[in-house]
C-alpha cells in the first residue's frame, strides 16, 4: 500500500540478454541467435517493452570471453553503453540501463559516458553497479584475480560516492550562453577533490550537469556488503529470489538499512528477476517451457549442476526425481550456490500428471531443476496463464516481497511479446500498472521525482 492507502502501483523492468534467458533458447529453430551484433534486434526488443510502458530495459554485461562456455551458447554481449545510446534514439520514453563494473571501471570514464547517454537520451540514463564475479574478468584488467568479496564492495562504495559528486561538479545553470558574453559561469563548477583508497580525481567533470541530476543507479547483490551499498546510493535493487517469503525478508531489510542512512525506503525500489513461461493454458505454458528443456544438453546442464553442488551428479538419471542431497558440510560448493540449489529442490512442488483429479504434487526432476536453473539461474519462475502471472506479481508487490520485477523472458522476442500483449493489460485493467509514461525522466517513472542532491534523492 501507498502512503494514501491505495494499492501499490508495479514497477517493471526488461532485463535483456541473448536469445533469451533460458541457457537453450539459442537452440530453437526461430531463435535470434543470427541477430545478437544486430542493433535493430535490440532496439525492436526495447520498443516492445516500450509498448509494454515498463520503466528501462536493463542489459547485463561481462567482460571476459567465456571460453570455458561458449561451445554450450552465445556468452557475449554488446558493450551495453554503447548500444543503448543507439536504443535512445529508437525510442521516446523507455529507461536505459546498462551493468558498469566498479571493479574494473574508472568513475571519472563512467561519469561522462552516463552523463552523456542522459544528455542523449533526454534524461532516460541509468546504470547497474556491479562488482564482478570472475578472475577471467581480472586478467583482462592487469589483476592476476578478482580482490576479495570484502574489497570489491568497500571499492564499489567509493565509486558510487565519487560518481555523483562528478555528476553533480557543473550545474545546469551554470551554463549562462550569453551570445554577447561569457558561455560558463565557472565560478558555479565545483572541484571534486576525491582522494580515496582506490580513486583520486580533481574534477569537475567535463560535460554539464545530466538533465537528471543524477541518473538512476541500480544496485544488484544480496551479501551484507551489497545490501549496505544498495542503501548508501541505490535507487532500485535487482536481486535474486526463489519464493516471496525469502523476497520479504530481504526488501524489509534493505528498507531498514535504508532509513538508518537517513534515506526515505521508498526511494528504493526492490525488483527481483522474474522468467515467465506464458500459455493460454496452463497445460500450454508448460509444454512451451518443456520444449526449451528439452533443447538442453544434459551433459552440459549435469557438469555444471555439479560445479554448483561440489559433488559429482553427472551419473544422475535426467528423468527420475531429484535425489536427497548431501549435507553443505560434505561439499566444495559456495555456500549460496549449493543454498539455492537446495532450497529450488526443497521448495518447488511440481504438478504431477494424476488421472484421479487429484492435484498430485511432487519433488522436480534432474530435467526440471535443469531447466530451473538454465532458464534464470535460481530468479522467481512463474509458468502459467496471463491471469496467474498477473497474479503472482501481485501477491509478491502486495505481501511485500517487491516493489516490481525485472521481467526475463526465456525466449526472445516471443516471451516478451508475449508477456507485453497479455499480462500487462491485465495489470492495467486492474489500476495497478500505468497506461502512459507520467514522466519525462527515468527517475521520474521510477521514483517520482528527480535527485535534488549529489546523494540521496529528495
Amino acid at each position: 500500500m501507498t502512503a494514501n492507502g491505495e494499492p501499490a502501483q508495479v514497477h517493471l523492468n526488461l532485463f535483456v540478454s541473448g536469445c533469451g534467458h533460458h541457457t537453450a533458447a539459442w537452440r530453437d529453430s526461430g531463435s535470434a541467435v543470427d541477430r545478437l551484433g544486430d542493433i535493430t534486434f535490440w532496439e525492436e526488443l526495447a520498443r516492445t517493452a516500450e509498448r509494454g510502458r515498463m520503466d528501462a530495459v536493463f542489459f547485463p554485461d561481462g567482460q571476459a570471453a567465456r571460453t570455458d562456455a561458449l561451445t554450450s551458447g552465445p556468452t557475449w554481449f554488446l558493450e551495453p553503453l554503447t548500444t543503448l545510446s543507439a536504443v535512445s534514439r529508437a525510442t521516446e520514453h523507455i529507461g536505459l540501463v546498462a551493468s558498469v563494473s566498479s571493479t574494473f571501471w574508472d568513475p571519472f570514464h563512467v561519469a561522462r559516458m552516463v552523463a552523456s547517454l542522459d544528455h542523449i537520451s533526454g534524461g532516460r540514463a541509468g546504470i547497474n553497479l556491479v562488482t564482478s564475479q570472475l578472475d577471467a574478468e581480472a586478467r583482462n584488467h592487469g589483476m592476476d584475480a578478482l580482490p576479495n568479496h570484502a574489497v570489491r564492495y568497500a571499492r564499489a562504495g567509493e565509486f558510487a560516492a565519487t560518481l555523483v559528486k562528478l555528476w553533480s561538479s557543473w550545474p545546469a545553470e551554470a551554463v549562462v550562453a550569453d551570445r554577447q558574453g561569457v558561455y560558463t559561469d565557472v565560478s558555479q563548477l565545483k572541484a571534486v577533490d576525491h582522494h580515496d583508497r582506490w580513486f583520486s580525481v580533481a574534477g569537475p567533470l567535463n560535460i554539464p550537469e545530466p538533465p537528471q541530476h543524477r541518473p538512476v543507479v541500480f544496485q544488484a547483490g544480496v551479501s551484507e556488503p551489497g545490501r549496505d551499498l544498495a542503501a548508501a546510493w541505490a535507487d532500485g535493487v535487482f536481486t535474486v529470489a526463489w519464493d516471496a517469503q525469502g523476497a520479504r525478508g530481504f526488501r524489509s531489510d534493505v528498507r531498514a538499512r535504508t532509513a538508518a542512512v537517513g534515506r526515505d525506503p521508498d526511494t528504493v525500489k526492490i525488483m527481483p528477476g522474474l522468467v515467465v513461461s506464458l500459455g493460454s493454458t496452463e497445460e500450454e505454458a508448460q509444454r512451451r517451457r518443456r520444449h526449451l528443456d528439452d533443447l538442453l544438453s544434459v551433459e552440459d546442464g549435469l557438469r555444471d549442476l555439479s560445479s554448483f553442488l561440489g559433488v559429482d551428479v553427472t551419473g544422475w538419471a535426467p528423468d527420475s526425481v531429484v535425489p536427497e542431497l548431501p549435507p553443505p558440510s560434505g561439499t566444495d560448493a559456495p555456500a549460496g550456490r549449493y543454498a539455492l540449489v537446495r532450497h529450488i529442490v526443497d521448495h518447488t512442488a511440481v504438478r504431477g500428471g494424476s488421472s484421479t483429479g487429484r492435484d498430485d504434487r511432487r519433488r522436480p526432476t534432474v530435467r526440471e531443476l535443469l531447466g530451473y536453473l538454465a532458464a534464470g539461474g535460481g530468479h522467481a519462475t512463474v509458468v502459467g496463464t496471463p491471469e496467474q502471472v498477473a497474479d503472482e506479481i501481485l501477491r509478491w508487490v502486495d505481501c511485500g516481497a517487491a516493489d516490481g520485477f525485472n521481467i526475463m523472458p526465456p525466449s526472445l522476442p516471443d516471451d516478451l511479446t508475449e508477456f507485453v500483449d497479455h499480462v500487462v493489460p491485465l495489470l492495467q485493467a486492474r489500476g495497478r500498472f500505468r497506461r502512459g509514461y507520467e514522466g519525462k525522466y527515468l527517475r521520474d517513472n521510477l521514483l517520482g521525482h528527480r535527485s535534488t542532491d549529489g546523494r540521496s534523492p529528495a
